[in-house]
């Protein structure tokens, strides 16, 4: 995988914190140059300065990936410093707040169906143009345990990440033969920010998951995901 990955141009939504924090590094230790994408510019340039440690080369773009403009730039940026993108994992997401469903707003809907499907379908439209100019490339979509299963106390997140599921089975169809490989991750409970938020730090909901499916450490999903960079169409559940 080390020879595969060298000398190729990943670029990360998300990338300031959680996985998509640990799979920019994770790229950058096996020599890919990276492009780390997201809202938050201290720790975008935090992360940059811990692949530099890699000894790689990796760049922040800021960028809310609910914007089209924004997208299209983090891909125009990505191919203008390193020429090509080969590789994109759109892993920028939100899980909300409110979890009884007759008291979350238009806004919280809103809020969460931009960033998980809008954003996730913004950055394939770019990224795939990109990536039929050269006639390859690999994008993988982060999804969700819930985007297979429901969970009630999650109601909008868990119908957001459905969406990512049909998006990404759909663009991987339609673009296969044009030699880009478009996958999916929907992992159980990792031990992230973002999981603490979506369960409310409650011991029963924490538990209600881990028992759907185990509780990953973030080694073992990187590892996942970075296969998926290199092999055919596979929809991952763990």
């Amino acid at each position: 995988m080390l020879q595969k990955l060298s000398g190729k141009v990943a670029l990360v939504t998300g990338g300031t914190s959680g996985i998509g924090r640990a799979t920019a590094i994770a790229y950058a230790q096996h020599q890919a140059k990276v492009v780390v994408v997201g809202r938050r510019i201290d720790e975008g340039e935090e992360t940059v300065r811990s692949i530099a440690e890699a000894g790689t080369e990796a760049i922040f773009v800021q960028a809310d990936v609910t914007k089209e403009a924004d997208v299209q730039a983090m891909v125009d940026k990505a191919v203008s410093v390193f020429g090509r993108l080969d590789i994109a994992f759109n892993n920028a997401g939100t899980v909300g707040e409110n979890p009884s469903s007759i008291e979350q707003t238009e806004a919280e809907y809103d809020r969460t169906m931009n960033v998980n499907v809008k954003g996730v379908w913004l950055s394939m439209k770019y990224e795939i143009a990109q990536m039929l100019k050269q006639g390859s490339g690999s994008i993988v979509n982060m999804a969700s345990v819930v985007g297979v299963v429901a969970l009630p106390n999650i109601l909008l997140y868990t119908a957001s990440k459905h969406a990512v599921v049909g998006l990404t089975k759909a663009a991987a169809i339609q673009y296969a033969k044009a030699g880009i490989r478009i996958n999916g991750v929907a992992p159980g409970s990792i031990q992230t920010d973002m999981f603490e938020a979506g369960t409310g730090g409650q011991d029963e909901v924490k538990a209600y998951l881990t028992g759907l499916h185990r509780s990953d450490e973030l080694e073992h999903r990187l590892k996942l995901q970075m296969q998926f960079c290199f092999y055919p169409l596979i929809w991952h559940r763990s």
